[in-house]
């Protein structure tokens, strides 16, 4: 950006035309590069820069192996299960220490070093069917130009301050709104949109202020306790010409308004105790998503007159669980219930293929035709995508222990949430 500036100045004492012309040229070419340059590097937020687990940047290599990807350093941590976000040389990352309180720390993306740490009181039980998955933090925090926004366990929401870690405010959703503590904590990832986040919490989807924290609207109020707190993340998108949260709760699909708060429209989504876990996918005017121990399925939102309606466009038996999917070419790559790897053709629903068994769990991230996939045992996978055939290009075991949380990216390095660590690895790029 001072390069920006510079040629800014060079722009206003021009006195010719053609060199204001060809100053301005000149400038747009470098604030687009300088954009597109801090979308490769940053991974602010759940699922990346764009919140689709796709990223910019060069291209990546065909393998995983030797001196194409190095590990440049680890950190020992606290358990978490939320990803790392990156921005700038700064790594942030959660942790639940002795299962009492919530830490949240600044590491430099280079070395590791801490740079500074916040913490408050704040820890949970899970209930007992999913308590070999553990009790620590969940949510990945998202950031702004200048803050954090942390989600804690017991319904709270904290912002702090991205240099130092002051807190700037805090939500407690569970004592401003009087509704229990979910039983599976605040799960839900943050949503920053211009001057606002928008979180499922407090048994429902809230808009707040970003910069003071006051709640603006409440919506989707759900009856509270185990079925209150949501698993999946909203999003943000334009369906019929109208820009729109697309968010899903532990029972129905639905479209809000992102100024008033109304909904647009709503489909319920039968699932296994309500386990509606992965973020729901926005493709063109449809939405594509899929319940454990329910069913996948493609809705399209159609807009009539002032409404929207929802239908459905197909159905199948095939059953996501916590992955959240990345689309390709009209092609969805899911990792199912099963704990298989499929490709499923977003028009009619059918798979084109799926894969062997591999770990319960998948993060993903894609750029061009390539996906590196996280495997909850603790092994990288290199993988093509292409409806023709499962094509695994590489694979490479980094952990010993499990990685729920979700893999992030900057540049060339990729960065790997441990359950009690976090490591950066350099990739080699051709």
């Amino acid at each position: 950006m001072q390069e920006g500036r510079q040629i800014l100045e060079a722009c206003v004492v021009s006195r010719s035309l053609g060199s204001y012309v060809a100053t301005v040229a000149v400038l747009c070419c470098a604030l687009g590069a300088s954009a597109a340059h801090a979308e490769g590097e940053t991974w602010g937020q759940w699922r990346g820069p764009t919140r689709d687990g796709k990223i910019a940047g060069p291209p990546w290599p065909d393998t995983l192996q030797g001196e194409a990807l190095q590990r440049v350093w680890r950190v020992e941590l606290g358990p978490s299960y939320s990803g790392p976000i990156v921005v700038g040389d700064r790594v942030f990352v959660t942790e639940t220490r002795k299962k009492t309180d919530e830490v949240v720390r600044a590491l430099d993306k280079r070395t590791g070093k801490e740079l500074w740490s916040a913490s408050w009181p704040g820890a949970t039980r899970v209930p007992f069917f999913a308590a070999s998955n553990g009790s620590w933090i969940r949510s990945t925090p998202a950031w702004d130009e200048r803050s954090l926004y942390v989600a804690g366990m017991r319904d709270v929401l904290v912002s702090l301050d991205d240099q130092t870690g002051q807190e700037r405010w805090r939500v407690d959703f569970v004592s401003s709104l009087n509704t229990p503590p979910p039983d599976f904590g605040f799960v839900s990832s943050p949503l920053i949109v211009g001057n606002h986040v928008y979180v499922q919490a407090g048994a429902s989807l809230i808009k707040l202020d970003k910069r003071t924290g006051r709640m603006i609207w409440r919506a989707l109020k759900d009856d509270g306790g185990m079925w209150g707190g949501a698993f999946s993340s909203p999003v943000i998108a334009t369906i019929g010409g109208v820009r729109q949260l697309v968010v899903q709760t532990r029972t129905v699909l639905a479209g809000v308004n992102v100024e008033s708060g109304a909904v647009l429209w709503s489909q319920p989504i039968p699932a296994f105790r309500g386990m509606n876990i992965l973020t729901p996918v926005v493709f063109g005017d449809r939405v594509f998503t899929s319940a454990y121990g329910g069913k996948s399925m493609v809705m399209e939102i159609k807009k009539q007159d002032e409404s929207f309606v929802a239908e459905q466009v197909w159905k199948t038996n095939v059953e996501g669980y916590m992955s959240t999917p990345i689309v390709i070419d009209g092609f969805a790559y899911l990792h199912l219930r099963s704990q298989r790897f499929t490709c499923m053709d977003l028009a009619t629903g059918k798979a084109r293929w799926t894969s062997k068994p591999f770990g319960q769990y998948w993060s993903m991230i894609a750029q061009g035709d390539r996906i590196l996939a996280l495997d909850q045992r603790g092994e990288l996978l290199l993988i093509r995508s292409t409806p023709d055939k499962f094509d695994l290009l590489d694979r490479r075991e980094i952990s010993e222990v499990t990685t729920w949380a979700h893999v992030a990216m900057s540049g060339d390095l990729i960065f790997v949430r441990e359950l009690e660590a976090l490591a950066a690895y350099r990739w080699k790029t051709p």
